[in-house]
């Protein structure tokens, strides 16, 4: 067997673990981002000099990165230890906080949340969005290495027919992750026709057209490790999104943004009415002649071009999600109701994610079939609801110190009913400005390029280093490398206050 051929054997054939499983590790990077604004805030009140960049960017490296690394191998059986580290630290670090507090010091806690819950947010953008969407590339970049090395637990790859893996979830949660900041949400075109407005929308994914053909052409031709039934043989995740947006574009010009859940619903149940009651289901596993074929455009790449009906799906449901959030909210208690409220709504979707699984189908990356939608939404709100109440509980700590930032998080503002001299205590000068020092930042400013550069490094390390026959400690020194040299490139590029775009 060829060295080509034992990674592809070595990727395929697994049947994922549970969803309970997945679920645990998805809190904990809310809960690790939470504890680096808490350090940050805390040190900034202890120290009178300021972090310089390599400071912050080694902080926001422990923090972001190494759990991820982590949770992913050496500690995959450890969640829950993992867990209990970072809440006892994060509540020493609040603790601390509060003790040093310089408002309000001499009150008790209870007024003091009073007076907090009486506070306003200001803010450009949704910090919880920006952290999702990069918890989301830090995990991919992470998993797409560490799976080609023994110590990558093989639960956690992409499972070959049902199942759910956590790199399955990576898939369906960039897709909604887009979805939740697409142009149509932050109503980007605004002026002009209808007709104008799908021109512009068509018009931007002739990037993803240049890199999925440029991704095939070097796959091919260096005759690099495929899992040919991820996508098929030409298919690739950049052919899925350019479809999806092909198909979503003229969606959200038929019908309301509020309305997207509705679209959502029926594209999947629909869809899994056809993968039940037609021979759908039986082309996507076997071909059209039943034994596998690969002859044939649609054969060769019948599961990528198949499952983008799922994949439709998850963008409406982002969507929808993203209109929800983007609202305009000013009152700290409206955004306690909003994470509450998604909260619950994710853990709606799980109660039918069981109903579904036991008496429909288990979730099938592979069909992105009904099942397989409603894990993937229900994971990525209860993410995203962790990353609301974490940014809640760290403007907390803002509110007690007097000037506090932290980079990637809501700024505090007083009520319009509060006075002026309060008002003037919790909003300094450094906070108007938009942080400069956050690897959060960095990497949501150039997504696209760390994603590139983490699958060309990816691609190098695979070439240069026998990923199958590595020793833990070899395997984590490679990964946590690897990580620390894509997130330093894309963190000097927000340093020179760069943004790559091709279009």
């Amino acid at each position: 067997m060829s060295q080509k051929q034992m990674k592809e054997a070595f990727v395929s054939n697994h049947n994922g673990t549970s969803v309970l499983e997945i679920t645990e590790g998805l809190c904990l990077p809310a809960l690790c981002i939470l504890c680096r604004g808490l350090l940050i805030i805390l040190s900034q009140h202890l120290c009178s000099s300021s972090h310089t960049w390599r400071t912050r960017f080694f902080i926001d490296f422990a923090f972001l990165i190494v759990p991820l690394v982590t949770t992913l191998t050496i500690f995959a059986s450890f969640v829950l230890l993992e867990y209990l580290i970072v809440i006892i630290f994060g509540a020493v670090l609040l603790y601390e906080t509060y003790c040093r507090r310089t408002c309000y010091a001499r009150m008790p806690v209870g007024k003091i949340l009073e007076k907090f819950l009486k506070i306003s947010l200001e803010s450009e953008y949704i910090p919880a969005i920006s952290c999702f969407r990069v918890i989301n590339s830090a995990f991919t970049a992470v998993a797409i290495l560490a799976v080609d090395f023994p110590l990558f637990p093989r639960r956690f790859a992409k499972t070959e027919l049902y199942g759910t893996g956590a790199m399955d979830f990576g898939v369906g949660a960039f897709i909604f992750g887009t979805a939740m900041v697409c142009p149509e949400v932050r109503r980007k075109y605004t002026k002009g026709s209808r007709l104008c407005y799908l021109t512009k929308s068509l018009y931007s994914v002739w990037p993803l057209v240049f890199l999925g053909m440029g991704r095939l052409v070097i796959i091919k031709s260096i005759g690099y490790q495929e899992h040919l039934t991820e996508y098929g043989v030409h298919w690739n995740f950049f052919f899925t999104l350019i479809v999806v947006k092909l198909i979503t574009s003229p969606l959200l010009i038929i019908f309301p943004l509020n309305k997207s859940w509705i679209v959502a619903i029926s594209i999947t149940v629909f869809y899994q009415l056809a993968l039940d009651f037609t021979p759908l289901k039986r082309l996507v596993l076997y071909g059209s002649d039943g034994s596998g074929t690969r002859v044939g455009l649609l054969n060769a790449n019948r599961e990528g071009i198949i499952s983008t009906l799922g994949y439709v799906a998850i963008h409406m449901a982002g969507v929808q999600t993203g209109s929800y959030i983007l609202k305009k909210r000013s009152h700290i208690k409206d955004w306690i109701k909003v994470a509450c409220y998604i909260l619950l709504t994710a853990i709606g979707f799980f109660i039918s994610l069981y109903i579904v699984q036991v008496n429909v189908e288990v979730a099938s990356r592979r069909m992105a079939n009904l099942a397989f939608c409603i894990w993937i939404v229900a994971s990525c709100l209860i993410l995203l609801s962790s990353l609301l109440l974490g940014d809640i509980i760290l403007n907390f700590a803002k509110f007690l110190i007097k000037g506090a930032t932290v980079p990637c998080s809501w700024k505090l503002i007083q009520s319009p009913a509060a006075n002026r001299k309060h008002s003037e205590s919790l909003v300094s000068e450094a906070e108007r400005k938009e942080p400069t020092l956050c690897l959060i930042t960095a990497m949501n400013r150039n997504q696209l390029i760390f994603f590139l550069l983490s699958n060309v490094t990816t691609g190098l390390v695979n070439l240069l280093v026998d990923t199958l026959h590595s020793s833990t400690l070899w395997a984590l020194f490679v990964l946590n490398l690897y990580m620390f040299t894509n997130c330093l490139v894309i963190y000097v590029l927000h340093l020179q206050d760069k943004t790559v775009k091709f279009w």
